[in-house]
């Protein structure tokens, strides 16, 4: 095989090097999994290294496959060499050395999160830990423990929370005993038993380093502690041990990632030859100049400077919105453009730092029958806390349905748990009734006090929602709901995914503003049915454009990519350390090298959050990828403002007036043919997603006809003829 013709030249001279400790820092698109292809290949070829000596790391098991695969093609006996993540490695070495372990078993168990979560109810409730905000403290700590390499006591010592640290020893020995007592491990334990065991059984180790000889882990940026601890020392007898990884993307941290370790490596390993991959092969000129731009303000990295031979491209774009509606009109527009010009759905991105501000790009994509997926993650009425906020609103409307009740008995957490629920459904399966009914009865059944009491309360906020809705107008009576039922004030802002929940639960607030702005005469009836279209939307099949955030689209790459929401607290998100900063800008780095060929970035001045609209700042990340000086628009960028899109864009969207100016791009997208007579107030219409409906108001001086129409199952809502796929009726 000749390496030299396959390989570019830095990739060459790392692969020969073999012997001792090696680190690639491996730029984005740098072509990382085919060194490490090609190195194992190597060692088999050229050095002589049975392949079953032969230790491959890498992070998911889709990875492990595809990357076995690859050695198997290029390699004989490829199929020999051990392919495999951390944690399994670990589970099958503790299943061989099983008789090692002192307090486990033959075929001890491997529980998963919703094992683990039964055990933390149950001790929370032997605790009498109710508060969800400490709840989530501790198991996320209780993780972190372990992830270090520490003893609680260690921990302990060294932590001060706000929270009783006792009563967190408590929780985290209980733990352990009854992951003990059930013969039954943890994730986090496969690693940390696995290190105990080679940490103090020499033979044990003396056994495993027998069996391999050569060692290699794939994105070492990702590694926490522990799992850097256990490749060392099964790497300390031959000092064979290559790692790639890049610290630009070490994006993780909020797991347990430790972008330290790259830099440890050297210090442990000081002989460690250091080798740069720079050259990317999957994007532009210039989108790679602005991914240089951005990354070298962080101060934690190894200098490097990715160049391409590919073309100069496009000028990367940003566009500055005036509105969340604006920024997705803008988007929306180009993604038409774009497959009118022959881009794949699926070759095309929105990435952004938050998963709550996918609402209003999922719903202007499903507007114009445009499909599409949510990458790694749930479309936006179908996350859990939209549909329990949801639910409270069908309970109102419709109290028979016993799923949604099921769904706002405990949320947010007032202490009704399985047994109480089991006693409800008791009572309501004997009398043939609804649990509604049952808890508006609850004095007539025989509960006990406690659950009574409960009970007694929820019947309350009930009869208090029910007659404030016939009182208040949608959006009000949403606001007062959210408030009365104590749903926003139960997330924890500290904890990021909580806080994201949080954010979702504010963007669906916005949404009941939206549709009750469009549809003044609506009913909840009407906007929760308006949902229902939206959450029921097609299956996509893999050939939709991708919505993800900037974590979930680590890894994929894509010709065209709109980086959305860049502004101060959205991206980056709000922080307070210097280290949280560069892993938010590590994050920037990572959304603009997913972009092959095009990349738009964009902005909005106003977001309608916590209840009001909020003026925003521009991300400082815009300012330091020179897509913003002075805060003017570089003129040198090519860029886009209010002036050169079609339509009346001069008026701001006020909070007290809502303005009828529907935009697209009109250079760049192809519009289609329309009977132009037949536009005219009463004129029915229908949709392929919404069904019939009727022009109700035409936009005055409007350059693409965006017209209201009502239809007659979702509501008003706002479209322009030329791009939406709206037929005529006669």
């Amino acid at each position: 095989m000749d390496y030299k013709t396959l390989l570019n030249d830095e990739q060459y001279v790392a692969v020969k090097c073999v012997d001792g400790p090696v680190l690639v820092s491996a730029g984005a698109g740098s072509g990382k999994t085919r060194l490490l292809t090609y190195r194992i290949a190597y060692l088999i070829t050229e050095c002589g290294v049975p392949a079953h000596k032969i230790l491959a790391i890498t992070f998911t098991n889709k990875a492990a496959g595809e990357m076995k695969d690859r050695i198997t093609r290029v390699a004989p006996d490829g199929d020999l060499v051990t392919v495999s993540t951390f944690h399994s490695f670990c589970a099958r070495m503790l299943r061989s050395y099983v008789s090692f372990l002192p307090d486990y078993r033959e075929n001890f168990t491997i529980y998963s999160e919703a094992d683990t979560a039964k055990i933390f109810k149950d001790i929370f409730k032997r605790l009498k830990i109710e508060d969800e905000s400490t709840k989530s403290d501790y198991k996320y700590n209780l993780s972190v423990i372990k992830n270090d390499n520490m003893t609680i006591d260690e921990y302990c010592n060294i932590n001060r929370y706000s929270y009783d640290i006792n009563t967190f020893k408590q929780f985290y020995l209980a733990y352990q005993d009854e992951l003990k007592k059930n013969n039954a491990m943890d994730f986090d334990d496969l690693l940390i038993n696995f290190y105990k065991l080679i940490s103090s059984n020499q033979q044990v180790l003396d056994s495993i380093q027998a069996k391999y000889t050569y060692f290699s882990v794939d994105e070492f940026q990702d590694t926490n502690k522990l799992q850097y601890d256990i490749i060392k020392l099964l790497a300390s007898k031959t000092r064979n041990l290559l790692i790639v990884g890049d610290e630009d993307q070490s994006i993780y941290g909020w797991r347990g990632a430790n972008i330290g370790n790259i830099f440890s490596f050297t210090k442990d390993f000081p002989e460690a030859k250091v080798f740069k991959l720079q050259q990317n092969y999957r994007s532009t000129k210039k989108i790679l100049d602005r991914a240089n731009a951005i990354i070298k303000h962080n101060t934690k990295r190894l200098d490097k400077v990715l160049f391409t031979a590919n073309d100069d491209g496009k000028d990367v774009e940003y566009y500055p919105a005036y509105s969340e509606t604006d920024e997705a009109d803008f988007v929306v527009s180009n993604i038409i453009a774009k497959h009118n010009g022959g881009v794949p759905y699926n070759e095309i991105a929105i990435l952004m730092r938050l998963n709550a501000l996918s609402r209003v790009f999922e719903e202007k994509l499903l507007t114009y029958n445009i499909p599409h997926i949510m990458y790694n993650g749930f479309k936006f009425f179908e996350r859990a806390e939209i549909k329990s906020v949801l639910a409270y609103l069908t309970i109102l409307t419709n109290p028979t349905d016993d799923v949604s009740f099921m769904r706002i008995i405990n949320f947010p957490k007032r202490g009704i748990g399985d047994t109480s629920i089991e006693a409800l459904n008791y009572v309501a399966s004997g009398l043939k009734t609804s649990l509604y009914d049952v808890v508006l009865t609850y004095e007539q059944h025989n509960f006990k006090p406690a659950l009574a009491g409960k009970l007694k309360e929820l019947k309350a906020l009930i009869i208090d929602l029910k007659q404030k809705m016939e009182e208040m107008d949608m959006y009000t009576f949403f606001t007062y709901l959210l408030k009365e039922s104590k749903i926003t004030s139960a997330f924890d802002l500290d904890n990021e995914q909580e806080y994201e929940r949080y954010l979702n639960v504010n963007s669906l607030s916005n949404s009941v503003k939206e549709f009750a702005e469009n549809n003044p005469s609506a009913t909840i009836v009407d906007y929760l049915q308006s949902v229902t279209l939206s959450s029921n939307a097609d299956e996509d099949d893999g050939k939709g454009v991708v919505i993800a955030t900037v974590h979930g689209a680590k890894g994929l790459e894509f010709n065209t990519v709109f980086v959305v929401g860049c502004e101060e607290g959205i991206f980056p998100i709000n922080r307070d350390e210097k280290d949280d900063l560069e892993e938010e800008r590590r994050l920037m780095y990572v959304a603009i090298t997913r972009a092959q060929k095009e990349l738009y970035l964009t902005s909005s001045s106003q977001r309608f959050r916590y209840g009001k609209t909020e003026y925003s700042p521009k991300s400082r990340f815009l300012y330091e990828l020179d897509l913003v000086k002075d805060r003017k628009i570089n003129s040198g960028i090519k860029s886009y403002n209010r002036n050169n899109l079609g339509g009346d864009m001069n008026k701001l969207q006020s909070n007290n007036h809502q303005t009828f100016n529907y935009t697209f791009s009109k250079n760049t997208v192809e519009k289609k043919e329309i009977d132009y007579s037949k536009i005219k107030v009463g004129a029915r219409v229908s949709h392929p997603k919404f069904g019939d409906g009727v022009i109700s108001e035409i936009t005055p001086n409007s350059s693409n006809h965006a017209v209201k129409i009502k239809f007659d199952t979702v509501g008003e809502k706002m479209l322009s003829l030329e791009y939406a796929p709206i037929e005529f009726k006669d």
